[in-house]
């Protein structure tokens, strides 16, 4: 009995968890093609993305650069897979794919690091406004 109280516990704190678990399941049970299944959730978590991009636009009256970059990075990571779970691999194209989600990684951390939203107080603490 205590051992499943301890599992409700730790999966009412991390939802990622079971709905990877459930996905898994559906997985499985319809008998999906893994990969196939993965890019379909990169293209789910793309358009949240974009959701979440347009959401912020309309309510704050302005488009932060993070989730444009984010947007980009998780859209080439879905092509990325698409090409090396192709049979006929054209190593050039991913190897070009990776350099760009490495360019676009370079970007975000620059995006974040000099974000006009962040403002430096007493020797390294950051506040952040709106």
């Amino acid at each position: 009995m205590r051992a499943i109280e301890r599992i409700k516990k730790y999966f009412s704190s991390n939802y990622e968890v079971l709905a990877a678990i459930i996905i898994f399941t559906i997985v499985l049970v319809a008998k999906l093609e893994f990969y196939k299944t993965i890019i379909l959730m990169l293209e789910f978590i793309v358009l949240m993305e974009v959701a979440k991009m347009i959401s912020d636009f309309i309510k704050k009256e302005k488009l932060r650069l993070r989730f444009v970059i984010d947007i980009f990075i998780i859209f080439l990571i879905r092509d990325v897979i698409i090409y090396t779970s192709n049979t006929n691999k054209d190593y050039f194209t991913i190897l070009f794919l990776l350099f760009v989600i490495f360019v676009f990684f370079i970007f975000r951390i620059l995006a974040i690091k000099y974000s006009p939203g962040i403002v430096k107080l007493h020797q390294g603490n950051k506040e952040e406004y709106e």
